[in-house]
């Protein structure tokens, strides 16, 4: 059964950027590039399995002018990172990256969540980030799981990983193990 995943890496103190949105603090770790040699022991290792099994993307406007903005997508479009049709919520206008399949939506996740469910075609959806915008997945009770890759660094402050208040009874623990320098931990949301 296809679930809707948030699956991102963190700060140990729950931060997912720092204070200016950026996510440079995470290349710094061991393991956290792309380029990394190191990368083969990380979460990295994992994630071109984990893409195979998604079929559709969402993330908020702040991410995705992230990536836009650190890849050099309006003038290097062909780096777009993802082959899924991807949803991006919004209530201004972003730059458009020629050639991928985006989606601008603004409003109730929910019957965006239906359109991705079927467009995944049985595949997982990743809600990127931010934090925020998996809260409100979350208070639909459209969220299945969360995937943590927490890396040894205390950022302080950002963007909390998840504002909301969800409690253990909420929670259930499906794997905890080393990645590289990483904690990976997976939770399955139970529905209230």
């Amino acid at each position: 059964m296809a679930n809707t995943i948030y699956n991102t890496a963190t700060s140990l103190d729950g931060y997912i950027a720092d204070s200016g949105n950026s996510l440079e603090w995470l290349f710094g770790v061991e393991g956290g590039h792309p380029d990394d040699p190191a990368a083969e022991e990380g979460p990295l290792d994992e994630f071109g399995d984990f893409m195979a099994g998604v079929g559709a993307v969402c993330m908020g406007a702040t991410t995705y002018e992230w990536i836009v903005d650190h890849e050099r997508l309006v003038d290097e479009p062909g780096k777009w990172p993802y082959e899924q049709p991807t949803w991006v919520f919004t209530h201004r206008e972003l730059p458009l990256v020629p050639g991928a399949d985006l989606r601008f939506v603004s409003g109730d996740v929910a019957p965006v969540h239906a359109e991705m469910a079927e467009a995944a075609g049985g595949k997982d959806r990743w809600i990127v980030g931010g934090g925020e915008l998996v809260g409100q997945f979350f208070d639909a009770g459209l969220l299945d799981r969360i995937v943590l890759s927490a890396a040894p660094v205390f950022l302080g402050g950002g963007a909390p990983l998840l504002p909301r208040r969800i409690l253990s009874d909420r929670l259930e623990l499906v794997e905890a193990r080393a990645a590289g320098q990483f904690a990976s931990l997976t939770y399955r949301v139970r529905q209230a």
